[in-house]
C-alpha cells in the first residue's frame, strides 16, 4: 500500500520535483487549491484534498485543511487503524506546508488590520502541529525537502531522533509565527523571541557555568549575524568570545556609519578589543599601517584579544599581526574577523591548540550606514527582559544640532567621529582619545566622568602616546569643569561631549579658558550611553 503525503505550500517554486521525487518513491500525492493545479500543471498525478474532506474549500478559502479528517488522518496511531477505516480516511505519513507570509505583510508600511487578517494562516500551522503530534514526516521549510528525499531513498535510518528534529522544527515555525500575530494584535504588549540554535559554546563566562550556546533569532536575515561568520580556523569560539564579536561589530559598523555620513566614504578599518571594549581603533587607506596604528594603540591591553578588520588579510599583513612591535616570539590574539583570508595568512595566524580562532564573513568588507543593527536590543533581567531601540544613533557633524564644529579641521572632524564610534560603543561612563585617526586611550565603565577622563589619560600614557593635540569624546555633558580641566592639563585640544548640564556655561569658559575647543551635540539628540 502506497503511503500518502500532503502537500500545501504557498511558495511554489520547485514544489513539483519534491513531488514527482516522491512518486517515484511510490507515494501517492494529495494537495489544496492552489497548489493541486501547480502540480497538475507540472505533470504531476495528484489528488485534491477536497477528496478527503467531502467538498472544496469554503468561505472564501478560509477553510480548506481544517477538517476532522485530515487532522484524523496525521494524529491516528496503530490503535485508530480500525477506526480509520470505518471512516474511510487514510493515514497521511508526510506534511509538507508553509505559511501565508503574514511576517511580511505585518512588516509593510501600508498593512491594515484587514491585509494582516487575510495573510494569517490557520490550517497551515494546524496541520504542522497536528503532523509533529503524530509523529508524521513534517517539512516546514524549503530547505528539508531534499534531506527528507535523501533520508527516504538511504532507507530512513535513526528515525525517531530524525522525525523528532523535524517536528521542533515544525513547532519552532508555528510558535515564530503565532508571535509576530501576537506583537501585531496586541501592539506589541505581548512580545518575546524564538530562535534556534547554532552554535555551542564550551561553558558561559565562567568554567563553572556549564552550558552556553548561540540562537539565530528566527527574525533575523541579518548579513553580520554571528552564525553568518565562518569559522575558517581554530577551535570554536567561546561564549566570551561571542560576545566580544557582537561588541566590534557594533564599535566597526559604527565607525563605517560615521564616516560614510560625514565623509562619504568608508576608510580601511581595525579594531581590537579586550573583554568587549575597544583597545585599538585606526583608520586609513593603507591596510598595514592601520593594522600597525590600531596594535599601536595599546600593546599591553591587546595581548590576548580579538580584533576585526573590515579588509582581507594576506601573508605580509599576517605577519604584521602577529609580531608587529613584539620583541621576542609572536603576540598572542584569542580571535580575528575578517571579510577575507589567504591560505597563506591562515598558516601565519594558527595557534598552538587551534586558540586562534580565524572567522570570514564577506560582508565586512562593504560596511556603511545601512550596516548598524537595527533590530530591537533585549536584555534578561530577573523575572523577564528589558527592551528598547538600537543604538542606531549616527553623528551628523553637518546637523544643525551640533554646535562648535563648523571651524575645525577635517583631521579634526574625522578623529571626532572615530572618538564618538568608539566611545558611544564601550561601556559607559566613557572618555575616549583620539589622535590622527587612531584610538590613544579609552577609559571605560567609570562611575564619574573625571575618573573616565584620568583613566583614559592614564591608558595613553602608559602606552607611551603623546597626548597633546588629541580629541576627546565624552558620552555625556561634564555637570562639572573639572574633567575637561583635567584632559586641558594633559594636552587634549579638541572635546567633543553632549549638553545639557546646568553646568554647561561654566565648562564652556573653562575650556575656553584653557584654549580647548568644545563641540557639543544636546543630550537627548546625542548622549552616548552604552551597555549598563
Amino acid at each position: 500500500m502506497s503511503r500518502i503525503a500532503l502537500i500545501s505550500v504557498y511558495e511554489k517554486q520547485g514544489i513539483e520535483d519534491f513531488a514527482h521525487e516522491l512518486i517515484e518513491l511510490g507515494w501517492e500525492i494529495y494537495a489544496s487549491g492552489g497548489t493541486a493545479r501547480h502540480l497538475t500543471e507540472n505533470d504531476v498525478a495528484v489528488k485534491d484534498v477536497a477528496d478527503l474532506v467531502g467538498g472544496g474549500a469554503i468561505l472564501g478559502h478560509k477553510v480548506v485543511t481544517l477538517s476532522r479528517e485530515i487532522h484524523a488522518g496525521l494524529l491516528a496511531d496503530q490503535n485508530d487503524t480500525n477506526e480509520l477505516k470505518e471512516l474511510n480516511i487514510p493515514h497521511i505519513d508526510l506534511v509538507c506546508g508553509d505559511l501565508y507570509p503574514l511576517e511580511q505583510e505585518v512588516a509593510k508600511a501600508d498593512a491594515t488590520e484587514q491585509s494582516v487578517r487575510a495573510q494569517t494562516d490557520m490550517g497551515g500551522p494546524a496541520m504542522l502541529r497536528s503532523a509533529a503530534k503524530g509523529g508524521r514526516i513534517v517539512i516546514s521549510r524549503p530547505e528539508q525537502r531534499q534531506q527528507v528525499i535523501d533520508w527516504l531513498k538511504d532507507g530512513q535510518p535513526e528515525e525517531a531522533a530524525f522525525l523528532r528534529a523535524l517536528a521542533a522544527d515544525a513547532e519552532a515555525t508555528v510558535a515564530h509565527y503565532a508571535l509576530v500575530s501576537a506583537r501585531y494584535q496586541s501592539e506589541g504588549e505581548a512580545s518575546g523571541m524564538t530562535g534556534r540554535r547554532v552554535a555551542t559554546a564550551k561553558y558561559g563566562e565562567n568554567p563553572w557555568q556549564k552550558t552556553a550556546w548561540l540562537y539565530k533569532n528566527d527574525d533575523s536575515d541579518d548579513a553580520l549575524a554571528l552564525d553568518r561568520f565562518e569559522l575558517t580556523q581554530g577551535a570554536p569560539p567561546s561564549y566570551n568570545n561571542y560576545a566580544d564579536f557582537d561588541r566590534l561589530l557594533q564599535t566597526m559598523t559604527h565607525i563605517a556609519a560615521g564616516y560614510e555620513v560625514n565623509s562619504g566614504s568608508v576608510p580601511m578599518i581595525a579594531l581590537g578589543a579586550k573583554h568587549g571594549n575597544v583597545c585599538g581603533a585606526a583608520v586609513g587607506d593603507d591596510p598595514r599601517k592601520v593594522i600597525q596604528r590600531m596594535l599601536e594603540g595599546d600593546l599591553r591591553a591587546i595581548f590576548g584579544g580579538v580584533m576585526m578588520l573590515n579588509f582581507a588579510i594576506d601573508e605580509v599583513l599576517a605577519e604584521t599581526l602577529v609580531t608587529h612591535k613584539v620583541e621576542k616570539g609572536r603576540r598572542l590574539i584569542d580571535g580575528i574577523i575578517t571579510p577575507a583570508v589567504s591560505k597563506e595568512a591562515m598558516a601565519m595566524l594558527q595557534r598552538k591548540g587551534d586558540k586562534c580562532r580565524l572567522l570570514v564573513n564577506p560582508a565586512l568588507g562593504s560596511l556603511g550606514r545601512a550596516s548598524l543593527d537595527t533590530a530591537p536590543r533585549m536584555r534578561y533581567v530577573r523575572g523577564g527582559w528589558l527592551m528598547q531601540d538600537n543604538y542606531d544613533f549616527v553623528l551628523d557633524l553637518a546637523s544643525s544640532d551640533v554646535n562648535g564644529s563648523a571651524s575645525l579641521k577635517e583631521s579634526v572632524r574625522d578623529d571626532i567621529v572615530l572618538g564618538w564610534a568608539i566611545g558611544s560603543t564601550s561601556n559607559s561612563n566613557t572618555i575616549t582619545l583620539v589622535k590622527d585617526s587612531m584610538l590613544i586611550g579609552n577609559g571605560v565603565g567609570q562611575q564619574d566622568r573625571v575618573s573616565a577622563a584620568q583613566l583614559a589619560t592614564k591608558r595613553a600614557i602608559d602606552a607611551g602616546h603623546e597626548i597633546k593635540g588629541a580629541t576627546a569624546y565624552s558620552d555625556s555633558f561634564f555637570p562639572f569643569p573639572d574633567g575637561p580641566e583635567a584632559l586641558a592639563e594633559v594636552g587634549v585640544a579638541t572635546i567633543f561631549s553632549s549638553s545639557g548640564s546646568v553646568g554647561d556655561e561654566k565648562v564652556r569658559a573653562a575650556c575656553e579658558a584653557k584654549g580647548v575647543a568644545l563641540v557639543t551635540i544636546p543630550d537627548a539628540v546625542g548622549r552616548g550611553f552604552y551597555a549598563h
